[in-house]
């Protein structure tokens, strides 16, 4: 699947009158006003991605903040996005990708082909002295097929047995155990070790693929070596995996991640740093 988009290139594309789908995720953690933001300015022709309705699916507790939506309503969602077989769709936020990376590997986990990533975001758009609309958009309905499984999920008890490479993707001190925002016990899964998706970017677009595979093979990821990656609710662990794909490796999504295995409290939680490889340094608590 492919990753990334240059504002240069999306813009050709949109010159030429070459059909392309654009979806804005506008979501940060903290700031309900993503639709404001969206109705304030995107690019022309974006359709307004919704993270908590259209992008996640809502449980108890222990099924995390932002749990996959069913296959069923994601196959409805897609089609009012109006994306049809075959079209190329462009996806972006202002905030690094960190948001627009769960619409892009839902996507793709949903068997949809020609997915991008726009590198820099919004604010690479605006830095191109290019235009923005105001207000809302609809699409006509597409037709596009949806069928989930076209990328790798683990569950909890695999994320706790993980033979492998388990990336956590969140900041340092949540990791740590030092701070703790929002769920319910801080730390982090035994074993995992700390790779915050900040690392990824430079001035809000992705490193060069060498850099991102230098990064990672630091953190002891190989071809050789199963990777998975986790973050608080499944959201920003999207964008270590298009990091991962960029870089030439390929990995699984613990979609439920922290925000659900903090509120089990059967699963052991761990603290302090650890080196590649996982456990050096961590305090285990069950």
């Amino acid at each position: 699947m492919s990753v990334l988009i240059s504002v240069a290139e999306l813009n050709a594309r949109l010159s030429a009158g070459l059909s392309t789908v654009l979806l804005d995720v506008r979501w940060a953690l903290g700031d309900p006003h993503g639709r404001d933001h969206y109705l304030a300015g995107h690019i022309p022709g974006a359709v307004f991605v919704d993270m908590d309705t259209e992008l996640a699916s809502h449980g108890q507790p222990s099924d995390g903040r932002h749990p996959l939506p069913a296959e069923s309503d994601f196959a409805a969602t897609v089609r009012h996005w109006g994306i049809n077989t075959g079209d190329t769709v462009v996806v972006y936020d202002d905030a690094g990708a960190a948001a627009a990376a769960r619409a892009w590997w839902l996507l793709g986990y949903a068997g949809v082909p020609n997915v991008y990533l726009l590198d820099g975001g919004l604010a690479a758009w605006r830095a191109a002295h290019l235009p923005l609309a105001e207000g809302g958009e609809t699409a006509e309905p597409g037709d596009a097929v949806v069928h989930f499984g076209a990328k790798t999920t683990i569950d909890a008890d695999a994320a706790a047995a993980w033979d492998g490479i388990l990336l956590d993707a969140r900041a340092g001190e949540r990791y740590r155990g030092e701070a703790e925002p929002i769920d319910p016990r801080a730390g982090h899964i035994p074993g995992a070790v700390s790779a915050p998706t900040s690392e990824n970017l430079r001035e809000g677009s992705f490193l060069p693929a060498a850099q991102l595979r230098e990064r990672f093979a630091a953190l002891g990821v190989s071809e050789d070596v199963p990777v998975a990656v986790y973050c608080g609710s499944g959201v920003t662990a999207a964008h270590q995996i298009a990091a991962l794909e960029i870089a030439g490796f390929t990995a699984a999504l613990y979609p439920w991640s922290w925000s659900a295995w903090s509120n089990q409290p059967e699963r052991a939680v761990a603290t302090g740093a650890a080196g590649a490889g996982g456990g050096n340094g961590d305090r285990v608590e069950a």
